[in-house]
């Protein structure tokens, strides 16, 4: 088995005040004169009043801190050194549940639920809702170790099955996960669902053979192209051509920010808040340190070549996840809104699916309480 060790986040003050000399130093281009800034990409307003803020106001030394909260952990799984948090409360070790994030995301996306999840009777709920909760940081992002070429969500899931059974000694688990961690999820439960007993998605990745059928799934399909046409050229790109942005973002920060803050703005329910009330600057802020400070924007746009690396997103004839699976469907997500059900239980063995009142892409950082709220009810169910 291999060794757990324990890690802690350090900054050096040197390179944090040189990632700041950037920020303050950085060449502003043209912006267009237009009503609506976000519809050319980052807006240049929001993206000004930001980097002033993260240069005046920002406090770094909390943010490590912060980040330093939940004990964290490395350990060894074949050619990578995965990072990860394992945060034991009330459950005692008995109920293990990973959680997998996406991108432009990280395992920063969970901390305004982690402490629900672990100590429930702590905010007015039951302990027996508690889990043992898992966070890992994907291959090629944050703490964890670069790939020397780009890797996939299946073999994340192989990883990550690895870091459950054989490094934390789990031989059940649960598993939750959105963006790509719905992704990795979904794989642990179409080839390790010996160990993902159950699995929860918000949102849903995998394809059924013969793709849309009939009129509301055709329809879905119809939009979804619509959609990916105003914002999918991301995708197209880090899908296509990865190193292409990395060339771009390496070395500089506002770039870095502008590309993942576009994404919050455009895939959030930002229909009844502001874009400083779905997202408070700082936890923007620590979410886009964790790219600079460990150098990982560029490994992070390469796991979108992995997905094609090994083999997309569709089934072939016959296959079905036959993992019990539950979906939350997050209304305010405008890019990868939910298909109707009867094409995501082509794919997937459904078993809950739940329509939320509000919330985007991001719905743990966005929404954490009926996040919380969600994974309860759904493990209640799965036993």
């Amino acid at each position: 088995m291999s060794k757990i060790k324990p890690f802690k986040v350090h900054w050096k003050k040197s390179r944090v005040r040189a990632v700041l000399d950037q920020v303050r130093n950085y060449p502003w281009p043209p912006m267009p004169e237009v009503p609506d800034g976000w519809a050319y990409g980052c807006d240049g307003a929001y993206l000004k009043e930001f980097c002033d803020y993260w240069t005046e106001d920002y406090d770094w030394r909390a943010a490590v801190d912060d980040l330093n909260r939940f004990p964290q952990f490395t350990a060894r799984v074949e050619d990578f050194d995965l990072h990860f948090l394992h945060v034991v409360g009330e459950a005692g070790g008995k109920r293990p549940l990973i959680i997998t994030h996406g991108w432009p995301g990280s395992h920063y996306e969970f901390w305004q639920a982690i402490e629900k999840l672990v100590w429930p009777s702590k905010f007015g709920g039951d302990a027996a809702d508690a889990f043992d909760v898992v966070v890992p940081s994907l291959p090629g992002f944050g703490f964890s170790s670069k790939p020397k070429r780009p890797i996939g969500q299946r073999s994340t899931a192989r990883l990550f099955n690895t870091l459950m059974t054989e490094v934390l000694g789990y031989q059940t688990y649960l598993a939750q996960g959105g963006d790509w961690g719905a992704m990795v999820t979904s794989w642990l439960g179409r080839d390790h669902g010996a160990h993902a007993r159950a699995i929860h998605l918000n949102m849903m990745g995998f394809r059924p053979p013969g793709g849309p059928q009939g009129e509301a799934e055709v329809a879905w399909a119809q939009r979804q192209a619509g959609a990916q046409e105003i914002m999918g050229a991301y995708f197209r790109l880090q899908v296509s051509k990865p190193q292409s942005i990395a060339w771009m973002g390496a070395g500089n920060p506002v770039g870095q920010a502008a590309w993942i803050l576009e994404r919050f703005h455009d895939w959030s329910d930002l229909s009844v808040k502001s874009m400083d009330e779905a997202y408070p600057k700082d936890r923007l802020l620590t979410n886009i340190m964790i790219y600079v400070m460990t150098e990982s924007f560029t490994t992070g746009a390469w796991y979108y070549r992995g997905l094609v690396e090994e083999g997309g997103l569709a089934f072939a004839p016959g296959e079905r996840l036959e993992t019990p699976t539950a979906f939350a469907n997050f209304p305010g997500e405008p890019l990868y809104a939910a298909p109707p059900r009867s094409f995501a239980e082509r794919a997937h063995n459904i078993v809950r699916w739940t329509d939320m009142p509000r919330g985007g892409h991001f719905a743990a950082m966005e929404e954490p309480d009926l996040f919380v709220d969600e994974v309860r009810a759904w493990a209640r169910e799965a036993g």
